[in-house]
């Protein structure tokens, strides 16, 4: 295979975020190239002025691939466009998109593409953020005509005391914490488990989710950003990951 012919996908993630290139890697195998590029550093800043300077600054990281022809470009970090809401994150991309020259999707769109390719109308919420950033999101899914029947709170620490403060971090949220919230919850038999966070490692909980409820659909950040990616460079072939492939044909 000649590496250079193949198609090339841009992928903007945070700083800190440890999961996006390796899941994209693992999901997207050697059929695609995977360039990347990070926000900047904000020291100082708190969460909310943090993802509103992301979506500042995100046309110039976008120019940080200089002359790179890029096939199409993910931009992998969902909470920034949480902030946007669906109108606002749509007209945001298609403005990337146009001075890009190729295809712009934030994780959010590639999520509402893959939900209506599925013909999905209603989901359950499993969040590794902190409260007042899950309310925002599950505002975004139903201000873009989602029914959300629930969100599972998935903290990286529970709470040592009762009454005590659970510590909200995406980056440090493990496989065994996601797999005992969503036991610990009565999932509606019709709904779809959205993980949502480009920084929450999510693929070895997903396999497992997979093969005790082989048809529920399963949809995060970046399986469906992985999804849309290779319907935007017009990938050929089977996907290369088990649950990519799953997507696919689900969605087909």
């Amino acid at each position: 295979m000649d590496l250079f012919s193949l198609p090339r996908l841009g992928v903007v993630v945070p700083p800190e975020n440890p999961t996006a290139e390796p899941e994209f890697n693992q999901l997207l195998g050697a059929g695609m190239n995977v360039h990347t590029a990070r926000f900047p550093v904000t020291p100082g800043a708190g969460l909310r002025e943090m993802l509103e300077t992301y979506n500042a600054v995100l046309p110039d990281v976008l120019g940080s691939f200089g002359a790179l022809r890029l096939d199409a470009t993910v931009v992998a970090c969902s909470a920034s466009h949480y902030l946007l809401e669906p109108e606002g994150d749509r007209a945001f991309c298609e403005e990337l998109s146009e001075r890009a020259g190729a295809p712009v999707h934030s994780s959010t769109q590639a999520i509402l593409a893959c939900c209506e390719a599925l013909g999905v109308d209603r989901l359950m919420l499993v969040s590794p953020y902190e409260p007042w950033l899950t309310g925002t999101s599950r505002a975004f899914w139903e201000r873009a005509g989602l029914t959300v029947d629930g969100v599972v709170l998935v903290p990286a620490e529970e709470a040592a005391t009762p009454g005590g403060q659970a510590r909200f971090d995406p980056y440090a949220v493990t496989t065994g914490a996601i797999l005992r919230r969503i036991r610990e919850r009565e999932l509606p038999a019709d709904t779809v488990l959205l993980f949502t966070g480009t920084g929450m490692g999510t693929l070895a909980a997903l396999t497992e989710l997979a093969r005790q409820d082989p048809p529920r659909p399963l949809l995060t950040s970046n399986l469906a950003s992985a999804w849309w990616a290779r319907r935007a460079v017009g990938a050929s072939g089977g996907a290369h990951h088990p649950l990519l492939r799953r997507l696919e044909e689900a969605a087909a």
